[in-house]
């Protein structure tokens, strides 16, 4: 008898972002194979027996290759099993969900997906930062700093996106920061345009640092991962909440 898959969100790293039905599909599960970024604590509601795979990825450095997930996700099903595959986020937003989803279902398997909260969005709000906001912002681009070389070619052009949107998120853009904020300022952004750096966020030792395109094209900020960017006036109001709710920042210009 063959089980089935499931693709899962497991949120951006707080367990209590964990939807309940996320949480339901843990407590299911005969198999979990989780990625680096999901909360650690969510594995203690695994059932007893239930066989824990880690497969979390970083730059340079990958525990299973995405072919070796995947064959995996597909033999733990043929033998009858219900797989959880739990990704840190949404599984959907710049992981590999999609692409596991079809192979699964191409195996002829029955695949589920739960949605999880991006860190996208949950990360700025939890420092006081809106993405959208009445009179600021009514636009927000979701894109990826680190794109896949194999592709071929760039799918994210940041001189055309400075003037597209209003505010800008990136995720997975330490390493190329620089690089970033020169292609926005050629682009049309103003060198004095705020950013806020939002690092290890849900974890210890989280930090802000807000600053601008020029300071980083400067080399004044170093960014570390995991950080979500976020560029675009926003920020200047979000620094607003921060000091009202006395949180505390860096600040590099």
């Amino acid at each position: 008898m063959v089980g089935k898959v499931v693709i899962a969100g497991a949120g951006p790293g707080d367990e209590g972002l964990l939807t309940l039905r996320c949480l339901e599909a843990i407590r299911g599960a005969d198999v979990i194979i989780y990625d680096r970024l999901i909360p650690r604590t969510a594995l203690r509601h695994a059932r007893n027996g239930a066989e824990l795979v880690f497969a979390g990825k970083e730059p340079g450095r990958h525990a299973m290759e995405e072919d070796e997930i995947i064959k995996l996700m597909i033999d733990k099903a043929r033998e009858g099993k219900v797989v959880l595959r739990l990704h840190g986020g949404d599984p959907f937003l710049f992981g590999r969900g999609f692409e596991e989803c079809l192979a699964v279902l191409g195996a002829g398997i029955p695949c589920e997906v739960i949605p999880g909260v991006t860190s996208a969005i949950a990360v700025p709000e939890s420092f006081l930062i809106p993405l959208v906001l009445r009179g600021v912002s009514s636009s927000v681009a979701i894109v990826t700093g680190t794109e896949d070389p194999s592709k071929g070619r760039r799918f994210v052009d940041f001189q055309r996106l400075a003037t597209a949107v209003n505010t800008i998120v990136v995720l997975m853009g330490a390493s190329r920061i620089g690089e970033i904020a020169r292609e926005l300022i050629s682009g049309g952004l103003k060198p004095e345009t705020p950013v806020a750096i939002l690092t290890r966020a849900f974890m210890e030792g989280n930090k802000v640092v807000i600053t601008t395109l020029g300071s980083i094209v400067a080399g004044k900020v170093t960014v570390e991962n995991p950080s979500v960017i976020v560029i675009g006036d926003v920020v200047q109001q979000g620094l607003r909440a921060m000091e009202m709710a006395g949180m505390k920042y860096e600040k590099v210009y």
